[in-house]
Parts: C-alpha cells; sequence; structure tokens
C-alpha cells in the first residue's frame, strides 16, 4: 500500500508541475487511445509501475482522468484511516520546514487525538499563515482573511 500511495503521490505532484499534464486529463478533446498512450508513457518514464501504474491506465481508457485528483484525494483518506491516522490538507503562503511540517502534526494530533497526515500546498496569495481542513473542521488563520474581515468590517463602520 506504501508504494501506491507513493506512486500517487508521485503523479499528483507531475499533475500540479505540468499545465500540458493538467490540460491532458482535463480537455475532452483528446480521445481515450490517445489519453491511455500519453499515461502509459507518463508511467513508464515517473517508474510509476504495479498496480499505481495499471490503476491509471484503466482510467484513461475509461475516460475518467478528469476524476484523478479527487480519487487520490479519497485513496489518500482511506490508507490514512487503514493506518490510524486522519488526514489533512494545509495551504500555506510559503514553503513549510520539517520543523514547522513536525511542529503542525503534533499540534493537529492534539486535536484530533490521533496521528494525523498532511497534505502541503503553497498559496502565496494567502500572505502568511495557513488554511488547515481537516474532516469537516476549516481553521483560517491566513492574513488574506484577516486583512478581508478587516476591509469588510471597516466598510460596515463607514
Amino acid at each position: 500500500m506504501a508504494k501506491v500511495e507513493a506512486d500517487l503521490n508521485s503523479f499528483e505532484a507531475m499533475l500540479a508541475g505540468s499545465a500540458d499534464l493538467t490540460r491532458l486529463i482535463n480537455s475532452p478533446v483528446f480521445s481515450s487511445e490517445d489519453q491511455a498512450k500519453a499515461i502509459a508513457a507518463i508511467a513508464d518514464k515517473a517508474g510509476i509501475t504495479g498496480l499505481a501504474g495499471n490503476f491509471l491506465r484503466v482510467v484513461a481508457q475509461n475516460r475518467r482522468l478528469f476524476a484523478i485528483p479527487g480519487m487520490i484525494k479519497a485513496f489518500r483518506q482511506i490508507a490514512a484511516e487503514a493506518r490510524g491516522e486522519t488526514s489533512a490538507e494545509v495551504t500555506s503562503a510559503h514553503e513549510l520546514t520539517d520543523a514547522q511540517q513536525t511542529e503542525l502534526k503534533a499540534a493537529l494530533k492534539s486535536v484530533a487525538g490521533k496521528d494525523v497526515a498532511i497534505s502541503v500546498t503553497v498559496d502565496p496569495s494567502l500572505l502568511g499563515g495557513l488554511v488547515v481542513k481537516m474532516g469537516s473542521r476549516q481553521i483560517d488563520t491566513s492574513l488574506k482573511t484577516k486583512l478581508n474581515s478587516l476591509k469588510l468590517a471597516l466598510k460596515e463602520v463607514g
């Protein structure tokens, strides 16, 4: 299961880093054959083999590549639950160091009562702070949200 998760994480990272790959999985213009060939080539080049490689090929053949991000997210949640963890999505204004990630995991563990696997994305538009989504809860400490709240409060006063 760890190999499958690592392979899917690798594919997700490639997807995040390539506008062309994103276009390939989202565009209805490409035929299922074209998508299947492209995904097979990408998987082979990236060393994504076995269950994850076959999964990507089947999804491409069935014209469901657009659903891959959601499938990876769902798999990650199921795998975390199987390990006795919960998962959290963290959006940060800048890249978090290993020490910051460890500290964040410890803080989230104290709230959740079990280990927390985090998925970190960077969004510079937040200006500072974090947005943490864990289950149905969202904690937004971003400067962007605080500034928008202040702007709204000033409009109400004036």
